[in-house]
């Protein structure tokens, strides 16, 4: 349906059910996605918070990596929030021996950069992308991104200039936990990239 994209979050660890509820309550149908068959029914895939070490062993395990890479090739919108953002770059600077990436971001990441989960935090952050008011953003033993490749835009950056918000074409990455306070914003622009995605595959195959 219009405006009703069928969407995935991948649902090998972490708060997939916060973001499978956010995102059935702005009208999608969600999927919750651990192997390759669910992953080709959808047109986006939210790679939740969680361990982003241990996302990415089990998506190696349940045969989800290649996949995965495969579909942000094909131009699938990706929303990753904290893990996610750390699996969507490039470059990881301080994963652990072995760690890998989905990759598609020209991003360099920065695993646990504000310190250990009490040194989690709140704040503010003005985003002009979603207009207003600011988004209330909980960071969460959050990543940083620390490079920032040509054709990646900064969403948002922290009153120091610490980038925590990025968008390369149908990708988009956060430090924070926007489905942790209800922030649906974005989530809507990862549905509206998911709807055009769709509308075009099915162009593509009419």
């Amino acid at each position: 349906m219009a405006g009703n994209p069928r969407v995935g979050v991948l649902a090998l660890q972490g708060d997939v059910r916060e973001h499978a509820a956010l995102l059935e309550g702005l009208g999608a149908e969600v999927v919750l996605v651990r192997r390759p068959e669910e992953l080709g029914t959808v047109a986006g895939l939210v790679i939740p918070g969680g361990e982003s070490s241990v996302i990415d062993k089990l998506s190696r395990l349940f045969g989800m990596q290649q996949p995965i890479r495969a579909a942000i090739g094909s131009g699938m919108p990706m929303l990753g929030t904290c893990a996610g953002l750390i699996l969507l770059a490039d470059t990881v600077l301080d994963g652990i021996d072995g760690q890998e990436s989905f990759g598609g971001m020209d991003i360099d990441v920065r695993r646990n950069a504000f310190g250990r989960q009490t040194e989690s935090f709140e704040t503010d952050l003005d985003v002009p992308a979603l207009g207003a008011p600011a988004v209330h953003a909980t960071f969460i033993r959050a990543p940083v991104v620390e490079r920032v490749g040509d054709g990646v835009e900064v969403l948002a950056s922290l009153t120091d200039g610490t980038v925590v918000a990025v968008q390369q074409g149908s990708l988009l990455g956060t430090s924070f936990h926007p489905e942790v306070d209800g922030e649906t914003r974005v989530h809507q622009r990862f549905l509206d990239l998911a709807e055009t995605f769709a509308r075009s595959r099915a162009a593509t195959n009419a």
